[in-house]
């Protein structure tokens, strides 16, 4: 399947999206590939906000850009690979059977399809600012990353 319609399913079904992606076998080209592309995702997702900060606090919009766009594509992705590994300990430690390998997929993988949830967020805080809308869209975010996170660790430390 397409990595659109994956991650549309994980909302339904993340157990069996999960199943299918460890059926590939291990790589790890990929994990960093969903990882990079979540990355990349949240970045576009701060841009509106960050126009509207630069319009407010009359700063430039290229430098908050080039901060927000080595942070989220060159630091992140360092942490959510630290991340994957306090995950991957944790998991093992309540009887989890996976190995490192399937405990940064499932990170990456979660992280992944919470990144359109967030682009909706940008965009409201980008155009209405914060408020109750935004709070509102922040808890769907956090709703769908516990749901598909579960779902994902699941499948991952059970074999």
């Amino acid at each position: 399947m397409a990595v659109s319609q994956d991650i549309i399913e994980s909302y339904r079904r993340p157990r069996a999206v999960m199943a299918r992606l460890l059926s590939y076998g291990v790589r790890e080209d990929r994990a960093l590939a969903f990882l990079m592309a979540a990355c990349a995702l949240v970045f576009v997702s701060r841009l509106p906000y960050l126009a509207r900060q630069a319009v407010e606090t009359n700063q430039e919009l290229a430098g908050l850009a080039a901060y927000e766009f080595m942070g989220w594509l060159m630091f992140w992705p360092l942490m959510f690979y630290a991340l994957a590994g306090v995950s991957h300990v944790v998991c093992r430690a309540i009887g989890g059977k996976g190995t490192w390998y399937t405990s940064r997929l499932a990170l990456f993988w979660t992280f992944l399809c919470g990144a359109p949830v967030l682009l909706l967020y940008g965009l409201i805080g980008g155009f209405i600012g914060r408020g109750t809308q935004q709070d509102l869209i922040g808890l769907i975010w956090v709703a769908a990353i516990v749901f598909v996170g579960f779902g994902c660790f699941r499948e991952a430390h059970r074999r």
